[in-house]
């Protein structure tokens, strides 16, 4: 049987032209054939998208919490005068409302993000539909979102680029603008959004790259953050700047297009210079110690919520005095160092032949050995003995001759080991000294402590834990535990005075040897400092010159019991300084504050403060949650020693700063009204010096972490005093001269001061306790006086 033909289906094509149909008449009936078909998969379309977001819509969030904004909130501390030192959690923000954003930050941001965003509903169709477009053709996305749609994205969805997360986007964008006004929402954004280096929204970007408040940015710097939410990190001004600036100029034009700004402003924008807030930013104020301290006061009080709940901590902290502290014991390390033999470079690479590849080599390892300050690290592209060539990262070469290669001779020479030769590739530091020129130096492995208070209320205006934060977290102003040296002397002449000693008290600077059966040990025989004896001298030339002979003596006099007790007074531990001899030299342990708290006391007139760092604590909403300010002194509980004490220490030492071995003091800062004491330990481990002004004691310290010897002509006047000279510098710049009045209870004899019941002989009152009730324990038995006045005849 003959096969039939089927006939062909003709349901999924356009019907053919039918016989004596005309042309014209075939194409509408073709194209109303195409509408037909476009309109029922658009109808389907949509009732797919209608039935999703019905489905989609109750499963929404909860956006009800959103008109009244509250996001996590960091832990910010501020100096006394306002300035940030540090933030704490897990983002940096600053919230700031709507009208305290200025007009130039908005204007910006709406130029590059949304222009439209004040006319349309929340939703740019003609953007969607793009957007679908081009990532269907896996094209890069051409800015579909809207501002409403970022906040709904930002705060409540993911960052997946799926349809269903699109629909949910759409669904909780038209509930944000039904709930929400327009600037609520831009609130929201700009408060809201990520712009890299841990900062979210643009108050806190300002002071994260420029160091400044929002209120005070330009229309350049408004252009420069405007650019980040597109891409934090490839627009970052300070890790990416030509990309930066490249994305900066195109919002400015923007702007200029969109009518916020005029031709002439945008010509002005383009033309300035931006300065960025860097690590090597001298304008920094370094006090990463200070907030450390202050994170771990008040964790402690608020737990988990410290770094959600937007606390705010005022501190003591003066911000001129903490950048002058800094530089100045910086400083100070830094020269030491540069006596130091060189270690080496860092570490060594091999530069390729290509230079695109170079550059990205050299911009990765320096990545990893980030700048420290002002101590940069570089690369070496070429090495001599007369000149160095280095490079930073961006490509910017530096030529270094001269004495800017003098730290690192021995580095250059030909005889060098080859883990300690300059040359190519290796890893350097580098320094801009004060008239520009760059030198050659390394990272200093020795550290160092500063710390200064007011005397009166025990408020710390300026400290300095150590070298670098991020190198060694370690505070070595309250956790570092050392010796004291010479500087502890003081307090052992202190309780002289109340045995009846006066400055005009001869004693005798001659050696002396102490065998097994008197230290109960080793045999001891102690020596001054140049190895030299020079006799009968006053107390007052003692204490000047740091003559151990004579501290020895003096303790001896007081008795190591009653000497341990009284030094108590001054705030330090009796177990940390046991009652031998050796405790006259400072063989001691103490920190750094413990002795600005006990120079204080001699500051203030004799009483014992305790150090004070937070003077208040608010919410975001600046609420006051916490008022401290320093109590006020109390008379009958904080009284350490007699006021007339104070004053006749204060006396011997200001022959220190005069004549003594802290002399550069009043002759480089030209004032008599600077007192202290220097402070060497055995072998030089430590070095110290510790001073005030009546209205300011500060301390300053340097040795290594692990005690070794800081070399053989280092002294607490060669390292520590350059340090306290140059932060006084700053500090009393404003103070007038200040010389304490004489106490009650002194009599002047022979240009020197006298306790006047003591002014008629050589009598020894007593040390007990605070009530001097205790003479037993005070007076020292008839063979230990007859031996002590043995010694001061000797």
């Amino acid at each position: 049987m003959p096969q039939q033909d089927t006939p062909p289906d003709t349901s999924q094509r356009p019907p053919s032209k039918p016989p004596g149909l005309g042309a014209s008449a075939w194409l509408v009936r073709l194209a109303l054939w195409a509408m037909g078909l476009l309109g029922a998969g658009l109808f389907c379309l949509l009732m797919v998208v209608g039935v999703a977001m019905v489905t989609a819509y109750p499963n929404l969030p909860d956006i009800s919490d959103l008109a009244d904004y509250k996001p996590k909130l960091p832990l910010r501390v501020f100096t006394a005068d306002g300035q940030l030192m540090g933030e704490f959690g897990e983002e940096r923000r600053n919230l700031t409302p709507i009208k305290e954003i200025p007009q130039i930050m908005k204007d910006a941001v709406l130029s590059i993000e949304d222009n439209r965003f004040y006319d349309h509903g929340g939703v740019d169709y003609l953007g969607i539909l793009r957007a679908g477009i081009a990532n269907i053709g896996r094209l890069k996305s051409q800015g579909a979102s809207t501002i409403t749609m970022q906040v709904a994205r930002n705060v409540y969805l993911s960052s997946e680029k799926t349809y269903t997360r699109k629909i949910y986007e759409i669904l909780l964008t038209y509930k944000l603008e039904h709930l929400l006004t327009k600037d609520q929402i831009l609130e929201i954004y700009m408060n809201q959004i990520f712009l890299g280096n841990r900062a979210y929204g643009f108050a806190s970007a300002a002071e994260t790259y420029f160091g400044k408040s929002l209120k005070n940015i330009s229309i350049a710097e408004a252009a420069m953050l405007a650019g980040l939410p597109k891409a934090p990190s490839a627009f970052n001004p300070i890790a990416n700047p030509k990309r930066a600036r490249s994305r900066q100029l195109y919002i400015i034009e923007r702007m200029e297009e969109n009518g916020y700004i005029t031709a002439r402003q945008a010509a002005q924008a383009k033309a300035e210079p931006l300065a960025l807030k860097t690590a090597g930013n001298k304008k920094n104020l370094h006090a990463e110690f200070v907030a450390e301290t202050v994170r771990q006061m008040v964790f402690a009080q608020y737990g988990q919520d410290t770094y959600t709940r937007g606390l705010n901590v005022y501190t003591t902290i003066q911000s001129q005095d903490q950048m002058a502290a800094y530089q100045a014991l910086r400083q100070g390390l830094l020269d030491y160092e540069r006596r130091q033999v060189y270690r080496g470079p860092e570490k060594f690479i091999t530069l390729p032949n290509d230079p695109k590849l170079v550059e990205d080599l050299i911009d990765e390892t320096l990545e990893d050995h980030p700048d420290n300050g002002d101590l940069m690290s570089a690369v070496v592209l070429e090495a001599s003995p007369k000149k160095v060539v280095v490079v930073r990262q961006n490509s910017e070469q530096i030529t270094i001759t001269g004495e800017g290669l003098n730290p690192v001779q021995s580095g250059l020479s030909d005889k060098a080991p080859a883990a300690k030769r300059i040359r190519k590739g290796a890893v350097v530091r580098i320094v801009q000294l004060p008239k520009g020129q760059w030198e050659l130096t390394q990272s200093p492995e020795v550290e160092g402590a500063f710390v200064a208070l007011t005397p009166q209320t025990g408020a710390i205006r300026a400290l300095v834990g150590g070298f670098d934060f991020a190198k060694n977290k370690f505070n070595h102003v309250t956790q570092a535990w050392r010796q004291p040296g010479s500087s502890f002397k003081p307090f052992i002449y202190s309780a002289a005075l109340e045995k009846g000693l006066s400055p005009a008290t001869m004693v005798n600077d001659s050696p002396l040897f102490f065998d097994g059966g008197v230290t109960g040990g080793q045999p001891w025989e102690p020596k001054n400092y140049d190895g030299k004896f020079d006799g009968p001298m006053s107390l007052r030339t003692g204490l000047a010159k740091s003559k151990n002979m004579v501290s020895i003596r003096v303790l001896q006099s007081v008795g190591t019991r009653p000497a341990q007790e009284w030094v108590t007074r001054f705030g330090f531990d009796a177990d940390k300084h046991p009652p031998y001899l050796t405790m006259a030299l400072g063989a001691g342990s103490v920190t750094v504050m413990q002795m600005a708290t006990a120079y204080s006391v001699f500051a203030n007139g004799g009483y014992l403060v305790s150090p004070h760092l937070i003077n208040r604590i608010t919410d975001y909403k600046d609420r006051l949650l916490v008022d401290s300010p320093p109590p006020e002194i109390n008379e009958a509980s904080q009284r350490a020693i007699p006021q007339r004490n104070a004053f006749v220490m204060t006396s011997l030492m200001q022959e220190v700063t005069r004549s003594g071995t802290a002399a550069r003091a009043q002759a480089t800062l030209k004032r008599p009204d600077i007192y202290g004491k220097t402070g060497t330990t055995n072998d030089a481990m430590d070095a110290w010096f510790a001073g005030y002004h009546p209205r300011l004691a500060a301390v300053v310290w340097i040795g290594y972490d692990t005690p070794r010897k800081l070399g053989d002509r280092e002294t607490g006047g060669g390292l520590s005093l350059p340090v306290w000279i140059r932060y006084m510098e700053t500090a009393l710049r404003n103070l007038p001269i200040t010389e304490p009045t004489p106490a009650e209870g002194l009599l002047q004899m022979g240009g020197d001061w006298v306790y006047s019941e003591f002014s008629g002989g050589n009598g020894i009152s007593s040390l007990g306790n605070k009530d001097n009730s205790s003479q037993a324990d005070a007076i020292p038995p008839e063979e230990e006086r007859k031996r002590i006045l043995d010694l001061f005849r000797n």
